[in-house]
């Protein structure tokens, strides 16, 4: 990870320390003190701003660090499915770009693989029943 550039280094880390449970509470703690600070502040404009300026950056910006984060997990995933389907033999190696293919392209092969699984869940059934029969 070192020789990443550092945007991916920089968006990695503020995606782990955003999803650790000590910055929910800081984050949480903030809106204690904000909210019990309401009162002393006369509940004013320029107290309700604050909260809503500081929350619109910090979700604005983690939207983008999280989408360059989860682009990079999903194409690694992509990846090494796809690696796994050129590795297996009887596995179709036409499956190697499904995310370039048209939406009905994707539904048509959708529909192929749940035919399958209803083929393989009545042959389950099917041998079940005979197990049981006798």
């Amino acid at each position: 990870m070192k020789d990443a550039p550092w945007f991916t280094r920089f968006a990695n880390r503020v995606s782990q320390l955003a999803g650790h449970p000590a910055t929910f509470g800081v984050a949480a703690g903030a809106m204690v003190v904000w909210a019990m600070i309401g009162p002393f502040a006369g509940f004013s404009d320029v107290w309700q701003l604050t909260v809503n300026t500081g929350t619109t950056i910090v979700t604005f910006l983690m939207v983008f660090l999280i989408q360059n984060t989860q682009n990079r997990d999903s194409a690694a995933v992509q990846i090494k499915l796809d690696e796994l389907i050129r590795a297996t033999e009887v596995a179709r190696n036409t499956m190697l770009d499904l995310e370039e293919h048209s939406e009905e392209d994707l539904r048509e092969l959708r529909k192929e693989y749940c035919k399958l699984a209803a083929e393989a869940r009545a042959e389950r059934d099917r041998k079940r029943g005979v197990r049981m029969e006798t």
